[in-house]
C-alpha cells in the first residue's frame, strides 16, 4: 500500500486511474487534486525529460508533499482556475487530466479542521484556510430556507427543513462555533441506528457549500474539455452521487446537466468517447486496506 507524507493520504485506485490516462512519456499532464502526491508521483514515474506534470491544490498543508522533480510544477490554487493557470504557463493543450475528488484522509484525520464529527474542533471545513466563509459562518448567518436547501441538495436529507429550523432556533440562544456545539443541536433529529450516516450527510452538505465544490467541479470539467488534445484522457474518481452525476453527464453529453444534443443523423454530440462504459470500483482488498475507497468510482473518457 502506497502512503504519502506519513499517511497524509492513501491514493485511491492508483494504478487504474493513472493507467486510464494512457500516458505518453513526453506528454503534458495535470493532476488537479495533488493532496499527498500519490497520483502525481505515479504520473511522474511514467514521463521523461520532455514531459511535464502540473498539480493543483489550494490547501497549504499539501505543500509539505511537493515533489522535487524538474518535470513537476505545483500550482497553489483551486482547480476551478485550471484554464487561467494553463494560459499563465503557456500551455494551450494537455494530454491528460486526473482528478481524485472529495476530501483527503488527511482532512478527516486532522482534529483541528472541523471536517469530521469524530473530533470537537472549530466548525471550519475550508480547504483553503486563507479565505472564504467557514462552516460556522454558514450555520450562524444563512437564512433558514437557504440552510434547508443546502442539506437537501448536497446531503440529500429528507428532514432538511427540520434541521434548518432547529439550527436557527438554537443559534439565537448561543452561537454554534464547534463541531460538538453543532452535533448537540442536530443529534436529537436522527435515529440512533442511522445517526453516523446522517451526520456524515450533514457534514458533507456543509463542506460542499463552504468550498463551492459543485460549481468548482463544473468549471474545471468545462475547462478540461477546451484544453484536452484530441485523444487526451480525462480520469476522474468520485465519492458521492452528486459529483459522480456531474462527471457522468459531462463525459456522456459534454455538459454538466446531461442535456443530450444530436446531429442530423440522430447521433449524440459529445466531445468525449467513454473508455470504460461501466464505472471502475476498488477491489475488495483495496477497500479493506483503505476504507475511504469504499465509495469510490472511476470514470475515464477520451477527447474526440
Amino acid at each position: 500500500m502506497i502512503t504519502t507524507a506519513k499517511t497524509y493520504h492513501v491514493p485511491v485506485l492508483l494504478k487504474d486511474s493513472v493507467d486510464g490516462l494512457n500516458i505518453q512519456p513526453g506528454g503534458i499532464y495535470v493532476d488537479v487534486t495533488f493532496g499527498g502526491g500519490g497520483h502525481s508521483r505515479e504520473i511522474l514515474s511514467r514521463i521523461n525529460g520532455n514531459g511535464h506534470l502540473y498539480s493543483f491544490d489550494q490547501d497549504p498543508d499539501a505543500e509539505q508533499n511537493i515533489v522535487a522533480n524538474p518535470n513537476f510544477t505545483f500550482v497553489r490554487s483551486n482547480f476551478r482556475y485550471l484554464k487561467n493557470w494553463m494560459q499563465y504557463y503557456g500551455i494551450e493543450k494537455i494530454d491528460g487530466l486526473l482528478a481524485d475528488l472529495g476530501v483527503s484522509s488527511h482532512h478527516f484525520d486532522d482534529e483541528t479542521r472541523g471536517f469530521s464529527f469524530r473530533f470537537d474542533a472549530p466548525l471550519d471545513m475550508r480547504m483553503n484556510k486563507r479565505s472564504g466563509n467557514t462552516a460556522a459562518d454558514i450555520i450562524n448567518n444563512y437564512e433558514e430556507e437557504n440552510l434547508a436547501d443546502i442539506f437537501y441538495l448536497y446531503g440529500e436529507l429528507k428532514n432538511s427543513r427540520k434541521l434548518a429550523s432547529i439550527i436557527c432556533k438554537n443559534r439565537i440562544q448561543k452561537k454554534i462555533e464547534t463541531t460538538q456545539d453543532f452535533i448537540n443541536v442536530i443529534e436529537p433529529l436522527f435515529k440512533r441506528e442511522r445517526e453516523k450516516k446522517d451526520l456524515a450527510k450533514v457534514f458533507q452538505a456543509l463542506r460542499i457549500e463552504v468550498n463551492h465544490e459543485m460549481s468548482a467541479l463544473k468549471e474545471m470539467l468545462k475547462a478540461a474539455v477546451s484544453i484536452l488534445k484530441p485523444g487526451g484522457r480525462l480520469s476522474v474518481i468520485t465519492y458521492h452521487s452528486l459529483e459522480d452525476r456531474i462527471v457522468k453527464n459531462m463525459m456522456k453529453s459534454g455538459n454538466p446537466e446531461g442535456k443530450i444534443e444530436q446531429d442530423f443523423f440522430g447521433r449524440i454530440e459529445t466531445p468525449f468517447k467513454l473508455i470504460n462504459s461501466k464505472v471502475i470500483v476498488p477491489t475488495r482488498e483495496e477497500q479493506e486496506r483503505n476504507p475511504r475507497s469504499r465509495s469510490a468510482k472511476l470514470r475515464i473518457a477520451e477527447k474526440k
